[in-house]
């Protein structure tokens, strides 16, 4: 009777232990899952920090690291906060293999940055095989927005068009345009190809003259066959299509040379504008931002900036700060740090601030930040500090412009998120 009752009450104890054991697993099981939902939001950061590229690369990570920290004294995202995974980017190549370890090794809920428009491309193409969001902060290649689109990116960097048409605007209205004579230098990568490309478009619909354009090598540090090239041609306008350090190498050997010809380009950063100096910065430029405008937002982000980092920032370092404090607000927004969710979130009709005078917002169809942009020359004041000798032009479009007319259409540059 005993060996029964035993027997019998062997199942009993058996549930009872299963029982135990899994409302045990049940309260555990929250647990396990709240410990995963306040782990930190991993956020992979990839950026040139050598090459000719480095110096805008140094500026990106000051930026980003700036957000990070915004973010996370403000009580982070979700009740979580942010960790930023920074890496040399490098080349496309190593932007690719490092982008993959990112989000398969440590597992990050976002990428963000680049310079190179051909490292972008490849971390892009890793992105949108992962699904995961990538928010690109300094490549101006119109392909990026158009035959190699993806929905996972998003665009904080202006588009060579919207350079191209930015400059455009000034020389129109200096005379420099119709019938001038353009000569063109352009870095010999994914950027001055397709800058050139929208360049020649330009002088082709409003009149320039095409005299040659020189493709240089992006590691060429003297240009002095360049320049002699230019004494002999006697153009009306030399156009820059160069990027980084190759801008200002150009810029000093240009002066050197004495050259008595007007200098301009489609693309400008600060780091080349105070690496030329104030005897060699001359011409006229388009650039997204510097630390001279004057929407209040943009202030108080240089007073921010100048206090953590002991520096004024540039153009670059404004892109990849804005990244970061853009996917804090769309997470906090949608309460998700699901890439299909922010998504949404960026499509939809959101504006941000951008330290600009009026907000940006992101095109649904090709992803490009849509914002005011500026112009830059030569202040010609003799006791401009080292910071200053430069003067930044009111925001262009103008205020009662439409802010999409930099922009290309989506007829000019189609887009098809796949």
């Amino acid at each position: 009777m005993t060996e029964k009752k035993t027997a019998a009450a062997q199942p009993g104890r058996r549930l009872l232990l299963q029982g135990s054991a899994a409302m045990a697993a049940g309260l555990a099981m929250p647990a396990w899952v709240r410990a995963q939902n306040t782990g930190p939001i991993r956020i992979g950061h990839l950026t040139p920090r050598t090459g000719f590229l480095g110096p805008m690369g140094e500026y990106a990570v000051l930026g980003a690291t700036l957000a990070v920290e915004e973010v996370n004294a403000a009580g982070g995202v979700l009740g979580r906060k942010f960790e930023l995974l920074t890496e040399d980017s490098v080349n496309p190549q190593t932007a690719s293999t490092k982008a993959q370890r990112m989000v398969e090794r440590d597992k990050v809920d976002a990428l963000v940055g680049e310079i190179s428009s051909a490292s972008g491309l490849a971390i892009a193409q890793v992105a949108t095989r992962a699904k995961t969001l990538f928010l690109q902060t300094g490549c101006n290649s119109d392909e990026l927005r158009g035959a190699n689109c993806s929905r996972y990116m998003f665009h904080l960097e202006a588009c060579n068009t919207m350079y191209v048409r930015t400059i455009g605007q000034a020389l129109l209205r200096d005379g420099m345009v119709k019938g001038k004579r353009w000569m063109a230098f352009t870095a010999d990568y994914a950027f001055g190809h397709d800058l050139f490309k929208q360049t020649k478009k330009f002088m082709d619909e409003n009149g320039a003259v095409f005299v040659s354009n020189d493709m240089l090598p992006t590691d060429a540090t003297e240009f002095s066959a360049s320049l002699l090239k230019i004494r002999q041609q006697k153009p009306d306008l030399v156009m820059s299509n160069l990027a980084g350090n190759q801008t200002t190498n150009f810029a000093k050997q240009y002066d050197e040379f004495n050259i008595d010809i007007p200098f301009a380009g489609a693309d400008m950063n600060m780091t080349s504008i105070w690496g030329a100096g104030k005897s060699a910065f001359r011409g006229t430029w388009p650039i997204i931002w510097t630390h001279q405008v004057q929407a209040e937002s943009a202030k108080a982000f240089v007073q921010t900036f100048q206090k953590r980092w002991n520096k004024i920032p540039e153009n670059q370092a404004v892109n990849d700060y804005l990244a970061i404090k853009i996917l804090a607000e769309a997470m906090n927004k949608t309460q998700s740090d699901q890439a299909d969710k922010v998504i949404a979130y960026l499509e939809g009709d959101n504006k941000f601030d951008v330290l600009r005078d009026r907000p940006g917002y992101f095109r649904p169809w090709d992803h490009q930040m849509i914002y005011e942009m500026y112009t830059v020359q030569p202040s010609g004041d003799k006791d401009a500090g080292k910071d200053d000798f430069m003067t930044t032009s009111a925001p262009v479009p103008g205020a009662s412009e439409d802010l999409e007319a930099l922009a290309p259409t989506q007829q000019e540059n189609m887009c098809k998120f796949a």
